[in-house]
């Protein structure tokens, strides 16, 4: 048997007029969500539970509660179906395209979520006997092997959880390498085309940090880096391919300038996911860097963790790597916790930063993809993600700007705001008008060397069909500017939960509690509902 698909149409037929209120203000299988205290009631409750001990409240004393919790009880489906419902306004990479710029939100496969939910890792404790835990080690070495070879770097530091952290990781590696000389250099070089983090973390180590501009085709002027280089500065934190797409030619040149200084070079690793297979930082120079999983070996992004941000470290460095670390011993895998345990190992550990080693899950998912790709799947993962933002900016460049010119970028492409002049359209609003459209806007803003920037990171993971429609759905939005229709930027989104928030107000006075409204305040509707 066939299955009929002649004569019907796929797509709604046009209606006309004005779609009429719903009663509950729900958009057909779309329903709105109060919050749990709106929706609960106190003297619900979704569980059974025993009525407490007549003497209860005097054994509890002085802390016996004499007021009523106040808290929102439902039932259970009630329950399960809140937060099935809070889930489905969570847009993610598997919803649709992400093309926010330098965060890489890229497809996370199903097989590293098998591999991480395996009993073995999944379950795994960071009090375990170490007996216990031997496999755990040889996927932490074995991964660990797998970023060293990827970079060129002798060394890899496995314990930080993010890339901030990772960034101060890097940054007191290079400290103690100074400070194990006998220097106390004061000095930290920063491109004012760098990730925010980077000032901050060399601003929190105590560091004075010195701006260096960007030329005008958005790349750092080894000229500028020499002019700064003396006998205070530690280092310099440089991000290669750079925030605005482009990769700085000159590192190696900068590298050996800032190594002649006495200096050592940090590497930004965000936009790694550009260069995999194709250069290693180690031969460019670069002393150490930190590596986001998420970003370029597919681990989950975002959400505040549990997250991972490796450091890869040069010979230079490697010596003074924080603690924990695995090594394998007489009696196979094992961690190194404490200094008289690495001093036997000829190191000098600038300290511990976290309590345990790292996150497991991440680990396991880096590997999983890593050893499904192999070297020559993520070099082609590499260059497709180059292909990817280089096909969009030839789909856009005769009608968006291009503030260094129409030429080729890394794994993300730069739009400023010039083609908007005299439109009283902002890149803000840009951004909501996708929204409509059902893309996460860009990455807007930022880097801040370009004024009104849009940064869009396709990745590797889209087909052509996406990429298309997304150029065109882009193309459109260009269109509708030129065309004058500045009310419906203005008033996007229109669609969204949510309309445009007033986003000074929600800055400057964010309201971050719930106060259960007083009785004049409760709609006639709410109380009918009682």
């Amino acid at each position: 048997m066939t299955m009929n698909t002649q004569g019907r149409e796929s797509a709604p037929t046009e209606t006309t007029g004005t779609a009429p209120e719903t009663f509950t203000g729900n958009r057909a299988l779309a329903i709105e969500e109060p919050l749990l205290f709106e929706v609960g009631r106190v003297d619900n409750c979704g569980v059974d539970l025993p009525e407490p001990d007549a003497d209860c409240a005097s054994r509890l004393g002085s802390h016996a509660r004499t007021t009523p919790i106040d808290l929102p009880g439902l039932s259970e489906p009630e329950t399960m179906r809140h937060y099935t419902r809070l889930s489905q306004k969570n847009y993610a990479i598997d919803m649709g395209l992400y093309p926010l710029g330098s965060c890489t939100m890229k497809h996370n496969p199903r097989l590293n979520e098998k591999m991480a939910r395996l009993a073995g890792f999944a379950d795994v404790h960071p009090l375990q006997p170490m007996s216990t835990v031997k496999g755990a080690l040889e996927l932490i070495d074995e991964l660990a092997r797998w970023l060293k070879v990827s970079t060129g770097m002798a060394a890899v530091a496995m314990s930080p959880k993010a890339g901030a952290h990772g960034e101060l990781c890097g940054m007191m590696a290079i400290k103690a390498a100074h400070a194990a000389k006998g220097e106390n250099r004061s000095i930290v070089l920063v491109p004012d085309s760098a990730h925010g983090t980077n000032p901050a973390t060399a601003a929190l180590l105590g560091y004075k940090v010195v701006s260096v501009p960007a030329r005008d085709d958005g790349t750092v002027d080894p000229v500028a880096i020499k002019e700064r280089l003396g006998p205070d500065v530690a280092g310099i934190m440089l991000t290669n391919p750079n925030t605005c797409g482009l990769f700085e030619r000159d590192i190696v040149e900068i590298a050996e300038a800032v190594h002649e200084a006495g200096a050592y070079f940090y590497c930004d690793g965000a936009n790694l996911n550009a260069i995999v297979g194709k250069a290693r930082p180690g031969d460019l120079g670069v002393d150490c860097m930190h590596i986001n999983l998420h970003k370029t070996f597919s681990t989950p992004h975002g959400g505040g963790g549990p997250g991972a941000g490796p450091v890869v470290l040069s010979d230079k460095l490697a010596p003074f790597a924080p603690l924990p670390y695995v090594r394998l011993g007489d009696d196979g895998f094992e961690m190194v916790e404490n200094p008289d345990e690495a001093s036997r190992d000829g190191t000098t550990p600038f300290g511990r930063m976290v309590a345990f080693h790292g996150q497991m899950g991440m680990f396991v998912r880096a590997l999983s993809y890593m050893m499904s790709h192999g070297s020559d799947g993520m070099r082609q993962a590499s260059e497709d993600a180059v292909l990817n933002a280089n096909y969009i900016r030839v789909g856009l460049n005769d009608l968006m700007s291009l503030p260094f010119g129409d030429r080729p970028y890394m794994h993300q492409v730069l739009f400023d705001d010039s083609f908007l002049e005299g439109s009283e359209v902002t890149t803000l609003d840009v951004a909501k008008a996708m929204i409509d459209e059902g893309y996460h806007p860009m990455t807007m803003y930022f880097p801040l060397v370009v004024h009104g920037a849009m940064l869009i990171e396709p990745t590797e993971s889209e087909s052509k069909a996406t990429l298309d429609l997304f150029i065109a759905t882009m193309r459109d939005i260009v269109m509708r500017v030129k065309r004058g229709e500045v009310s419906r930027f203005k008033g996007a989104p229109w669609y969204a939960p949510r309309r445009r928030l007033d986003e000074t107000l929600a800055a400057r006075k964010p309201i971050l509690k719930w106060e259960k409204p007083g009785p004049a305040e409760i709609s006639p509707g709410s109380e009918a509902a009682e």
